[in-house]
Protein backbone atom coordinates (compact mmCIF):
# COMPACT_ATOMS: atom_id res chain seq x y z
CA UNK A 1 0.00 0.00 0.00
CA UNK A 2 1.30 3.45 -0.97
CA UNK A 3 0.15 6.57 0.85
CA UNK A 4 0.71 10.22 -0.03
CA UNK A 5 -0.19 13.72 0.95
CA UNK A 6 -1.56 15.80 -1.92
CA UNK A 7 -1.12 19.54 -1.40
CA UNK A 8 -3.62 21.55 -3.41
CA UNK A 9 -3.92 25.19 -4.39
CA UNK A 10 -7.39 26.34 -5.44
CA UNK A 11 -9.08 29.35 -6.92
CA UNK A 12 -10.00 31.95 -4.30
CA UNK A 13 -13.01 30.87 -2.25
CA UNK A 14 -13.07 27.28 -3.61
CA UNK A 15 -11.15 25.38 -0.90
CA UNK A 16 -14.17 24.03 1.01
CA UNK A 17 -15.97 22.89 -2.13
CA UNK A 18 -12.82 21.24 -3.50
CA UNK A 19 -12.16 19.40 -0.21
CA UNK A 20 -15.75 18.19 -0.10
CA UNK A 21 -15.63 16.76 -3.64
CA UNK A 22 -12.19 15.17 -3.17
CA UNK A 23 -13.24 13.52 0.11
CA UNK A 24 -15.65 11.35 -1.92
CA UNK A 25 -12.96 9.99 -4.28
CA UNK A 26 -12.11 6.31 -3.77
CA UNK A 27 -8.71 6.06 -2.08
CA UNK A 28 -8.90 9.41 -0.30
CA UNK A 29 -8.56 8.93 3.45
CA UNK A 30 -8.95 12.58 4.45
CA UNK A 31 -9.36 15.97 2.77
CA UNK A 32 -9.10 19.16 4.81
CA UNK A 33 -9.16 22.82 3.83
CA UNK A 34 -6.30 24.66 5.52
CA UNK A 35 -4.63 28.07 5.60
CA UNK A 36 -1.16 28.88 4.27
CA UNK A 37 0.45 28.37 0.86
CA UNK A 38 -1.89 25.44 0.13
CA UNK A 39 -5.66 25.51 0.43
CA UNK A 40 -6.45 21.79 0.76
CA UNK A 41 -4.37 18.90 2.08
CA UNK A 42 -5.40 15.36 1.18
CA UNK A 43 -4.16 12.02 2.50
CA UNK A 44 -4.68 9.25 -0.03
CA UNK A 45 -3.71 5.63 -0.54
CA UNK A 46 -3.48 3.18 -3.42
CA UNK A 47 -2.06 -0.28 -4.04
CA UNK A 48 0.82 0.98 -6.22
CA UNK A 49 2.59 4.23 -7.09
CA UNK A 50 1.16 3.99 -10.62
CA UNK A 51 -2.38 3.63 -9.26
CA UNK A 52 -1.79 6.62 -6.98
CA UNK A 53 -0.58 8.66 -9.95
CA UNK A 54 -3.65 7.72 -11.99
CA UNK A 55 -5.90 8.77 -9.10
CA UNK A 56 -4.21 12.17 -8.88
CA UNK A 57 -4.23 12.86 -12.62
CA UNK A 58 -7.57 11.30 -13.59
CA UNK A 59 -9.65 12.16 -10.54
CA UNK A 60 -8.14 14.74 -8.17
CA UNK A 61 -6.77 17.16 -10.78
CA UNK A 62 -10.08 17.09 -12.64
CA UNK A 63 -11.97 18.66 -9.73
CA UNK A 64 -13.20 22.13 -10.67
CA UNK A 65 -11.43 24.94 -8.83
CA UNK A 66 -7.98 23.34 -8.51
CA UNK A 67 -5.08 25.35 -9.90
CA UNK A 68 -2.08 23.23 -8.79
CA UNK A 69 -1.24 20.01 -6.95
CA UNK A 70 1.90 18.62 -5.33
CA UNK A 71 1.96 14.93 -4.44
CA UNK A 72 4.23 13.88 -1.56
CA UNK A 73 4.50 10.08 -1.13
CA UNK A 74 4.92 8.87 2.45
CA UNK A 75 8.24 7.06 3.05
CA UNK A 76 9.26 4.90 5.98
CA UNK A 77 12.99 5.25 6.63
Amino acid sequence: MVQAYILIQTEVGKASAVAEVIARIHGVLQAEDVTGPYDVIVRAEADTVDELGRMVVAKVQQVEGITRTLTCPVVHI
